[in-house]
């Protein structure tokens, strides 16, 4: 029997990551300890509520944090395993673009309004590749062209403003893929959108990532958006991993209370006419995070060890992790359906 190759090191590995703001209020612990991993090809979606720190662990893997206030306290971000935190600011500037690539929550503001689309993407091709002004406009009219923006001989001269908000995200896509990243990092690629588009955005989304082969980190609190199209699920709460799952998994059986709570508050086509259940309370300030499990003030299933001890992220079976002391007990109550959220619509990967 043929001996097995080597394991394939993640494309993108965050370990233990610690990130904090100083304010003149004090400091803010706004990551503390985060660690996920992306593959090539595969999809992580990053859930959680605003404020529960999934954009900021996003600017620090891109080094686009703003220094001060936040500084990073410890922690790696290893791109082909390399420690982007310990590199040069002229490698990390290579790593950008060429390796890794954002797309920003509000393409209006992320979009310069004086200049051209095309200029803004023919720009980095002119600066980073070394091409003509020519040939960088022309490869301005491929990308749009790649991200079907309608005539887009014409629409590079277009300004920011001229295009509808679909339009302008898809201009940002266009911009993100330009160096032919290995990684894209989506944070909120279809908010304020309305629902076709958001539908348009993603489907394009997914269709370049298989074409290139391409890791994909989305961040969002959509939960709808994450059936569709993730692989694996990493959910934050104050700064912290507090679930991570394969998206099947998470959703038949979620291993913390807060994902279970999440689930709960999902509209259901056979609960019509009835309250939804939201979250009680609200999450707790960075600067003031209570002792023990940090959600334990808003927790259904809080015990006295909640209040004072705080759980590590923890292996499960199926190569889940979990930080709730009571993971197994859910996971056991899961599969017999006693706790589990009956979702009226099975997610794309169920279907298929």
């Amino acid at each position: 029997m043929a001996e097995p190759g080597p394991a394939v090191a993640p494309l993108l590995e965050v370990d233990d990551l610690r990130v904090e703001f100083r304010t003149g209020d004090g400091a803010a612990k706004v990551l503390n300890g985060v660690s996920y991993h992306v593959n090539a090809g595969e999809t992580l979606a990053v859930l959680g509520e605003s404020g529960s720190g999934k954009s900021v662990t996003a600017q620090t893997v891109m080094g686009i944090l703003d220094t001060p206030p936040a500084v990073v306290l410890g922690g790696e971000v290893r791109f082909h395993g390399e420690d982007l935190l310990t590199a040069r600011p002229a490698r990390r500037m290579e790593v950008r673009g060429n390796g890794i690539a954002m797309i920003f929550q509000d393409a209006l503001s992320a979009l310069n309004p004086v200049f051209t689309v095309g200029f803004q993407i023919a720009e980095q091709l002119r600066v980073r590749r070394g091409l003509s002004k020519a040939d960088a406009r022309k490869g301005a009219v491929d990308l749009l062209d790649l991200v079907k923006i309608p005539h887009a001989k014409q629409r590079v001269r277009s300004y920011p403003h001229e295009f509808s908000g679909g339009m302008r995200q898809r201009a940002m896509i266009a911009m993100s893929l330009a160096l032919d990243p290995e990684l894209l990092i989506a944070d909120e690629p279809t908010t304020a959108l309305d629902v076709t588009v958001q539908a348009q955005i993603m489907d394009l989304l997914r269709d370049i990532q298989r074409e290139r082969d391409m890791g994909l980190i989305l961040i969002t609190h959509d939960l709808g958006v994450v059936a569709e199209v993730a692989d694996r699920i990493a959910v934050m709460y104050a700064g912290r991993i507090v679930e991570q799952a394969d998206v099947y998994s998470l959703f038949r059986t979620p291993a913390h209370p807060y994902t279970e709570a999440l689930l709960q508050s999902l509209p259901r086509l056979d609960l019509k006419g009835q309250e939804l259940k939201a979250i009680k309370g609200l999450p707790p300030s960075l600067a003031r995070i209570p002792p023990g499990c940090p959600f334990h003030p808003r927790c259904p299933r809080v015990a006295d060890r909640c209040s004072q001890q705080v759980p590590d992220l923890h292996h499960l079976p199926g190569g889940r992790h979990s930080a709730c002391h009571f993971a197994e007990d859910l996971l056991v109550s899961g599969s017999s359906g006693s706790n589990r959220p009956d979702h009226s619509r099975a997610p794309r990967w169920e279907e298929d």
